[in-house]
């Protein structure tokens, strides 16, 4: 068994769930990936990370982390490639600062967006939009699992390339 073999295992058996879900998107799904359980492990969170590092793009020069799911892969991310990391909400707050993004100014740098779990991408394409907006330059995203049901092409019509470390198909693949 090859590393990433063992470690969609691992993510599998953390985080799969089966019953009746509804998605972010409004579907419904029999099976569902809950990420704040391979999140909350420290050391399955070490190793995605250090999954991810392999697939960031040349020039990025800071990461994106999507509320909620997205930051802490984003901090973990940020100790193994060296970048800095952003927290994006998914609106601005109306108090403080008033800011969209926390951890420094957006305006021209090369943001990689990272999220957990991508279905049809809706969030991560008006966060993209929202960053855009800002200043922020993004043309890439990472994702630790792809469920293969229309994300990449969501942001593909805007832009943006898709990374995910492990589409829906290829976590079972591993399992069975």
């Amino acid at each position: 068994m090859t590393e990433r073999d063992a470690l969609a295992r691992a993510i599998y058996a953390a985080s799969h769930l089966t019953g009746q879900f509804t998605l972010r998107s409004g579907a419904t799904s029999t099976e569902y990936f809950d990420k704040y359980r391979f999140e909350s492990d420290p050391t399955l969170l070490r190793t995605i990370a250090a999954a991810l590092g392999a697939l960031i793009p040349s020039g990025v020069d800071a990461l994106a982390g999507l509320e909620l799911g997205g930051v802490p892969l984003a901090v973990a991310l940020s100790q193994v490639s060296g970048l800095p990391a952003f927290f994006v909400r998914k609106e601005a707050k109306t108090y403080g600062t008033c800011q969209l993004a926390e951890g420094g100014e957006l305006e021209g740098r090369h943001l990689l967006v990272v999220e957990d779990v991508v279905t049809s991408g809706g969030q991560v394409v008006t966060s993209c939009g929202d960053l855009r907006e800002r200043g922020g330059v993004v043309e890439h995203a990472l994702c630790v699992i792809d469920r293969e049901a229309g994300g990449p092409a969501a942001l593909g019509e805007i832009g943006v390339e898709l990374r995910p470390l492990f589409t829906m198909g290829a976590l079972a693949a591993a399992v069975r």
